[in-house]
């Protein structure tokens, strides 16, 4: 049975170092999620402000990392309690980017939906010289809405 805790960045960085794919550790989170399996760490999930300067930095929340080792339904179960502990800490929206290769099936899962695909695109630019650290592929954009203002204005109201 899976089983959701809460995990420190440490070491869900070193999961995440350990196992991910193509990313490597963030230098800060939010909040950061584990998963278990009979007692076993199966995959980790990192949530942190979202990375896209036009995106509103205080009412939405982003999946930084979410890695597992092949544990069946573990990215759905992060993912759902991503939803859940962004919810219950006020975020109004929570959203994650996955590779054009990607899927997407855990998010939709738990309640994500489709926005768009960037066009990807690399860091390094003139006058501003970075070595990309991550691939640099189109990705979809996937979100969730945690809470309505227009809903929780008139709910306040009352």
């Amino acid at each position: 049975m899976l089983e959701i805790r809460h995990i420190e960045l440490a070491d869900a960085n070193a999961y995440v170092t350990e196992y991910h794919r193509h990313h490597k550790a963030v230098r800060g989170h939010r909040f950061s999620l584990a998963c278990h399996v009979d007692g076993r760490l199966c995959g980790v999930a990192i949530v942190g402000r979202p990375r896209s300067r036009r995106i509103d930095q205080h009412g939405t929340v982003e999946v930084l990392r979410l890695c597992t080792d092949g544990t069946e339904n573990a990215c759905s179960k992060l993912y759902g309690a991503c939803r859940r502990a962004a919810k219950a800490l006020g975020y109004d929206r929570l959203i994650t980017y996955i590779l054009e290769s990607e899927s997407g099936a855990s998010l939709r899962a738990s309640g994500f939906s489709y926005c768009y695909t960037g066009r990807g695109g690399s860091w390094n630019q003139p006058g501003r010289p970075r070595t990309d650290k991550a691939p640099v592929c189109p990705k979809h954009l996937y979100e969730i809405i945690l809470s309505r203002k227009e809903e929780t204005e008139i709910a306040g109201s009352n």
